[in-house]
């Protein structure tokens, strides 16, 4: 008679629905930071952006480019990692909620933007948004890796 130490933990409908919803979330945070690396201005004007809001974003120093960047992948690669129920998740997600906290101090406190336009003041509160999110998904990560279900 074999006998084993290890015991399976059963993957909880809640880590899924978690999961698919933060990658959707977080593919569109992926999204949006790809196209406005790579298409600039044009990708602006197609969101809605009008000319100050441009000129703002393009006087973004250069060093802000790194915790959006932590921010951004690190919660792509930390909802991969909890949807393969890996721990690594939580340190992925810990990366991203440190962008995104570092994002809104700069954002809100040391380089206050201009009002948003005309129909886009709910933008204003969209830096909160992300950072409550991110708060979310590291503490769920935590918490599944505490009870055991990420390995």
């Amino acid at each position: 008679m074999t006998v084993t130490n290890s015991m399976t933990v059963k993957t909880p409908w809640h880590l899924w629905v978690v999961g698919v919803l933060g990658l959707l979330w977080n593919g569109f945070g992926a999204f949006d930071f790809i196209s406005t690396t790579t298409r600039g201005e044009a990708y602006f004007r197609e969101s809605g952006f009008d000319q100050p809001m441009i000129d703002y974003f393009n006087a973004m120093p250069s060093w802000m480019y790194v915790p959006w960047t932590l921010g951004v992948w690190g919660a792509v690669i930390g909802t991969i990692l909890l949807l393969v129920r890996r721990k690594w998740a939580v340190h992925a997600f810990a990366l991203s909620f440190l962008g995104a906290l570092v994002s809104l101090i700069y954002g809100k406190f040391i380089d206050t933007p201009p009002p948003p336009p005309p129909g886009m003041e709910m933008m204003q509160w969209m830096p909160f948004v992300i950072l409550a999110i991110a708060a979310f998904l590291l503490w769920y990560a935590w918490s599944m890796a505490r009870k055991g279900v990420l390995r």
